[in-house]
């Protein structure tokens, strides 16, 4: 089976959860029904699309397979961020009432702090692989230490708002953010369209990227950026989720078994997208939300990372 016939069966697999998703016992009020299972799954096709695409670039220019943008931390400066609103702010002010602006604010402080890190992990010579997820964990480790921290000193009910933000919840997902992350992931897709034709020869290493004629930092300071935007939209929709994006990245490798990113990228894509949907459906219809999908993707995504890391140990 070539690639183009794998990614069409991938596409129809897709589509039909999505069908069933939104039609199954939908009953006689299905013109209240449809267009609010239709958000529900627009933002799990986003959040899926998001989370794919950043894990891929990002395994892409660490050249490392069980790396995800969550190890260095992007997740927890995200909770850092809403923690520190509201602790210095209250819960009541404008950036934690207009969601559209706390979307925006933590989108730019994230994009940021991507800029500090290439300066630390891909400006100076000779940083590898294992330094990257040093600094990633020392990173994720200090933002939660210190969202903690304040969070034990403010009121328990604004402590409320801030858990709910915590936890990924496929079940209530934030669709007031619809609209602007549509926007912001548009703009995104225009912005990684330049630098899409670059990631075949990023994955050979940086100096064979460099020999071939790449700028190879200015390349990946800027697929940085973008991969922190993607992150910002994923989470600020449905929360953080550490696990899927290695999930997806790795099977699209496996399943597909090429190279070459046009199918790597659209491959994983579709997986995550199937892979939320399809889950959700069995949360929502299986186990009638006795769990929730984000517990089942983080377990299984914790055990095939451990899979990994003793599959790499031995090829050693």
């Amino acid at each position: 089976m070539d690639y183009k016939a794998k990614i069409s069966m991938l596409a129809i697999l897709a589509a039909v959860f999505i069908a069933m998703f939104l039609l199954i016992d939908i009953g006689p009020n299905w013109d209240y029904a449809l267009p609010k299972r239709g958000k529900k799954i627009l933002a799990i096709v986003l959040t899926g699309g998001a989370i794919a695409f950043s894990t891929m670039v990002f395994q892409t220019i660490t050249n490392n397979r069980i790396l995800t943008p969550s190890m260095i931390g992007l997740d927890s400066l995200y909770l850092l961020i809403q923690t520190f609103i509201i602790f210095v702010f209250g819960s009541t002010s404008l950036t934690v009432m207009d969601k559209n602006i706390n979307f925006l604010l933590s989108v730019a402080l994230m994009v940021l702090f991507a800029g500090v890190l290439y300066k630390l992990l891909f400006k100076r010579e000779g940083q590898n692989i294992y330094f990257l997820l040093l600094i990633g964990l020392i990173f994720g480790t200090f933002f939660e230490s210190i969202s903690t921290f304040m969070q034990v000193l403010i009121d328990p009910n604004e402590f409320l708002i801030i858990q709910d933000k915590m936890f990924a919840s496929f079940n209530n997902v934030n669709t007031d953010l619809l609209l602007i992350s549509i926007v912001v992931l548009l703009l995104a897709a225009v912005y990684f369209a330049r630098y899409i034709k670059y990631l075949d020869v990023l994955s050979l290493g940086r100096e064979q990227a460099i020999n071939l004629g790449i700028d190879y930092d200015y390349v990946v300071k800027r697929l940085l950026i973008g991969i922190a935007v993607l992150i910002s939209i994923s989470t600020a929709l449905v929360g953080p989720i550490t696990f899927l994006g290695l999930l997806v990245a790795n099977i699209a490798h496996e399943f597909l078994k090429a190279y070459q990113h046009k199918y790597l990228l659209v491959g994983s894509i579709l997986i995550s997208i199937v892979a939320l949907v399809g889950g959700q459906l069995i949360v929502e219809r299986v186990f009638t939300f006795s769990t929730t999908l984000s517990v089942i993707i983080n377990f299984i995504g914790g055990v095939y990372f451990l899979y990994l890391l003793l599959k790499e140990n031995k090829s050693w």
